[in-house]
């Protein structure tokens, strides 16, 4: 029974292999198309170019992060202060006026004591439950 499995499995590789190599190959041909004589002309090209670049060169992107950054980070901080600077010209928050469509509950939150939402700020919110004009 053994045998007769590898002589079956031999006949059946040896025919793929005389079958392989008589069928006719019709995507490669001995003549070269101007597809495949453009495709290595571009893979030469890039070849050729990729390698060019000087060393440490791609460090020259990085170069100009930090300033970037510096640059950035003051005008921050000094559009943080004057808006701040702003909020101490304006009345106190008790003396506002608070209108009928802001801080509408309809229902308390359920953490805290209620009145106020989840990013609430102290600074800048402020919500009397009895004054609406």
């Amino acid at each position: 029974m053994f045998v007769q499995r590898q002589i079956v499995r031999a006949a059946q590789r040896f025919n793929a292999q005389v079958r392989a190599q008589a069928q006719r190959r019709f995507a490669s041909t001995e003549i070269e198309s101007s597809f495949v004589r453009e495709r290595r002309a571009v893979k030469e090209h890039a070849g050729a170019t990729t390698g060019a670049d000087p060393p440490g060169s791609w460090l020259l992107p990085i170069d100009g992060v930090p300033p970037a950054l510096l640059l950035s980070g003051v005008n921050a901080y000094m559009l943080w202060n004057e808006h701040w600077e702003h909020w101490s010209h304006m009345p106190p928050l008790e003396e506002r006026v608070e209108y009928p469509y802001q801080n509408i509950r309809t229902k308390n939150f359920p953490w805290g004591d209620g009145d106020k939402t989840l990013f609430w700020n102290d600074k800048v919110n402020y919500h009397h439950k009895d004054k609406t004009t």
